[in-house]
């Protein structure tokens, strides 16, 4: 028995729709890496918050999205600078005056 490539139309659609689907996955695939990876930030920030300021979780995470909104700073660039205070004692410039309403950061 002779086997004969297909490459018919039909199988190139299939192939065109395998591969338009692939792309399609790897690109969600992406999205939802980096979701994770803001979660997790987000998530240290909120720690920070709550053992500094002495908050609950649901307050660290008001102070966190009202720093955001007030400073048009996106939510995880402000999670980001406020790991980088749990871990050096310094507040960023870019959002120092902010969580000052309800913390009292130390300067360092």
């Amino acid at each position: 028995m002779r086997r004969v490539a297909d490459h018919s139309p039909a199988m190139e659609q299939v192939v065109e729709a395998q591969s338009a689907q692939i792309h399609d996955l790897e690109a969600r695939l992406g999205r939802m890496e980096a979701a994770v990876e803001s979660h997790a930030v987000i998530d240290q920030a909120t720690g920070v918050l709550i053992a500094v300021g002495k908050l609950s979780p649901d307050e660290a995470w008001d102070v966190l999205r009202e720093t955001s909104l007030s400073t048009n700073i996106k939510l995880r660039h402000g999670a980001e600078l406020a790991v980088a205070w749990g871990r050096t004692g310094h507040l960023a410039a870019d959002i120092q005056g902010e969580p000052s309403r309800r913390l009292d950061p130390p300067r360092g």
